[in-house]
């Protein structure tokens, strides 16, 4: 072999191991530790002093050393993997991430999982077992359960973490994260009435998850404290073409609305199409506000005002509870422990005050009294 030949190979050879994953005991070596600190130092455990723990992390971070998955389920006994589904609407034909709302929730809680060295599987909403046995969970998000829900409850037989982005309804979690619904419901309301509104109606759903039954409580409960007759329509809402139909029936009553707040994603576009049939003007002759994160809505004629519930907050937030029960830094108990989150009301044109119409005199000729 020439020298040529010779130095080719060695730097073939000096690449191959650059391609190679470092494991633990190089960053040990690297750092003039043992494995036991580097695993104590990346893990966040053990009293380490906070230089050999910084060291040890510049070391590992410098040689691109990352954990073993393999080696951390053999350790721990858990898989590293997160479940996080909708089971509100059971079997029906629900792709749930069409929806802003819960893309921007699961992207976060994705970022989120990811952070804590776990993946996010998405699971359809079933109660097959046989859909969910076939992954090896060690905890599960559950978006919006529903009263009783049977998925949630048998997850939570099964010792399984679970987390609910909802307040539960009449079903065992280990914690749940979700908004006052009630009082964004209320501050909607009173928004509408302060800019003109006298009637007021309300697209709802037909489901038993939390958001939808407070949120409809709160309305009705509004229209008994004010005196006004409840004007709402209830449709599924995990069907796209029963929004607009509700929204026609709720704008070709008799007693037709001049505001109308809808709880689902595409309810501000179709009460808008349907204003149009019924040559109704927004904001003159109706006002809409509706539920949504899409950012369509600022773009529309007009654009329509909008409730954030804020679900990239949520998603981390929802995450990081179930990753701190799996990992035995919360409590599990039957009494969950809840945090509510704020909400944002987006105001825009669709339901800003409505403007007096005043009459202004033509000008007078100069000396006319």
């Amino acid at each position: 072999m020439t020298a040529a030949a010779n130095h080719h190979g060695r730097r073939a050879t000096t690449r191959t191991r650059r391609l190679e994953r470092a494991g633990i005991r190089d960053v040990a070596a690297a750092a003039g530790v043992s494995i036991t600190t580097v695993s104590d130092a990346l893990n966040g455990k053990g009293r380490l002093p906070d230089e050999t723990r910084s060291k040890v992390r510049e070391v590992a971070e410098r040689l691109g050393y990352r954990p073993s998955a393999a080696a951390r389920t053999l350790r721990t006994g858990r898989s590293g993997l997160i479940g996080l589904t909708v089971t509100t609407y059971g079997q029906e034909p629900f792709t749930f991430t069409e929806f802003a709302y819960f893309a921007e929730m699961a992207r976060a809680a994705t970022s989120a999982a990811l952070n804590r060295g776990y993946a996010l599987v998405v699971l359809p909403a079933s109660s097959r077992h046989d859909v969910w046995s076939n992954v090896a969970l060690d905890g599960t998000v559950v978006i919006d359960p529903a009263d009783h829900d049977p998925m949630v409850v048998d997850l939570y037989r099964q010792g399984l973490p679970v987390v609910s982005d909802g307040k539960p309804g009449n079903c065992p979690v280990t914690a749940w994260v979700d908004n006052d619904h009630h009082a964004a419901v209320l501050g909607i309301l009173d928004h509408l009435a302060q800019a003109g509104a006298r009637r007021i109606g309300l697209l709802t759903g037909t489901s038993t998850d939390t958001y939808t039954r407070l949120s409809t409580e709160a309305y009705l409960g509004w229209c008994r404290s004010v005196g006004q007759q409840p004007l709402y329509e209830a449709y599924p809402a995990h069907d796209p073409c029963a929004g607009a139909v509700a929204a026609d029936r709720l704008l070709a009553r008799p007693d037709r609305p001049d505001a109308v707040y809808g709880l689902f994603d595409p309810n501000g576009t179709d009460l808008l199409a349907a204003a149009r049939r019924y040559s109704l003007r927004v904001p003159e002759d109706l006002l809409l506000v509706c539920c949504s994160e899409s950012d369509v809505y600022a773009t529309t004629e007009p654009p329509i005002t909008t409730l954030s519930l804020k679900p990239r907050r949520i998603g981390t937030t929802v995450v990081n509870l179930l990753i701190d029960a799996i990992e035995g830094l919360s409590p599990a108990t039957q009494d969950a422990s809840g945090q509510l989150m704020p909400t944002e009301l987006i105001v825009r044109r669709s339901s800003q005050r409505r403007a007096h119409r005043t009459t202004v005199a033509a000008p007078r000729p100069p000396g006319e009294t």
